[in-house]
């Protein structure tokens, strides 16, 4: 056991993580969107395993996790650029050489897909489609986990928990772009990396609805109730009585580290590259549960508007049996813990 021990803005962190530090110390990781907020938090766990870290991503934003970490100064080298110049990206790789990659340059956003469908489209599907060609080139890789979303699938009207082997598809565009770079992935393992030493080294994460420190994304549902408490005005939630897997980052990225672990060793034989990283059933919650624990933990007093102009799904949740049967990825904690954990 390793206890990881982070600062960010305002707060002290430990947590306990189930790490071979050995495994990653000296290890070469590269790591698209390493700036944003889930690939900040990623540096700063595997700077705490003494891993030699490269970053490639668009510029940080001035207020960031990645700026007020100062997580910059412990990497091996970090370029500012985006995931559509595959030139740029496959010389770095090239000379980088690295043996593990995660990729998570992305749009993340759903509002932002319906403002900017053009560009999210091209950024997380074309994008990924750019790292999955710099990876036929490169025989020093052995496990690259590649970030999509818990929003690919279909949506049924059973409220199940929805599998690996469940149907895709998605409605806005942020959901279906992230569909199209799963079959992207498909495609590449299928046709390209079969008899290469990345067979059964390339997956897919679906993971979403994530809360942590740091966070300063727009349109999401503790950063904008952080600001609303610091500006005193209302809130506007959109959909109160969604239900999402609601999840702590640390646990998110500790299950990305496990998963590239077993694939660098060797350890996974699945025919479904796809892995579902999810919550304990009990953090399946409604959007405005969230809101009565925290008003409950007496942080502040809201003001609910609704909007409905943006569609969304209304019920979301995540069958994990497959990553905690295999790589033994078992979330722990409950979502309090990680209300008091994200202030």
């Amino acid at each position: 056991m390793q206890i990881l021990k982070a600062n960010y803005p305002g707060k002290r962190i430990n947590y306990l993580i189930n790490f071979n530090k050995k495994f990653w110390e000296g290890k070469k990781v590269f790591i698209t969107g390493h700036t944003g907020f889930k690939g900040s938090w990623l540096c700063i766990i595997l700077n705490n395993l003494k891993a030699k870290i490269y970053g490639f991503s668009l510029k940080p934003k001035k207020i960031s996790l990645f700026n007020q970490s100062k997580i910059s100064k412990n990497l091996s080298s970090s370029t500012f650029a985006d995931i559509s110049n595959i030139k740029l990206l496959k010389k770095k790789i090239k000379i980088i050489k690295p043996e593990i990659i995660f990729h998570l340059a992305a749009q993340p956003l759903v509002i932002d897909s319906y403002k900017n469908p053009l560009e999210t489209f091209q950024t997380n599907i074309i994008g990924t489609v750019n790292l999955l060609e710099c990876l036929r080139d490169i025989n020093s890789i052995k496990s690259v986990v590649i970030i999509t979303t818990d929003k690919v699938y279909k949506i049924n009207k059973k409220n199940k928990s929805y599998s690996e082997l469940d149907e895709l598809g998605g409605h806005d565009p942020y959901s279906s772009s992230k569909v199209g770079a799963e079959i992207a992935v498909n495609s590449y393992v299928k046709s390209f990396f079969q008899k290469t030493n990345l067979k059964n080294r390339i997956s897919t994460v679906r993971a979403g609805n994530v809360v942590g420190g740091g966070d300063y994304s727009e349109n999401r549902l503790l950063p904008d109730i952080i600001k609303s408490i610091n500006s005193n005005s209302k809130l506007t939630i959109r959909n109160p009585n969604s239900i999402r897997p609601w999840q702590h980052v640390i646990e998110l990225l500790v299950g990305y580290l496990i998963l590239a672990e077993y694939q660098f060793k060797g350890k996974i034989h699945e025919k479904n590259s796809a892995w579902n990283f999810g919550p304990k059933k009990s953090n399946s919650k409604k959007v405005i549960d969230i809101i009565k624990i925290m008003q409950k933990l007496n942080f502040f007093n809201l003001v609910i508007k609704k909007n409905k102009k943006y569609k969304e799904t209304e019920v979301l949740k995540l069958n994990s049996n497959k990553s905690i049967k295999k790589i033994k990825m078992a979330p722990k904690n409950d979502f309090t813990i990680h209300i008091k954990r994200s202030f």
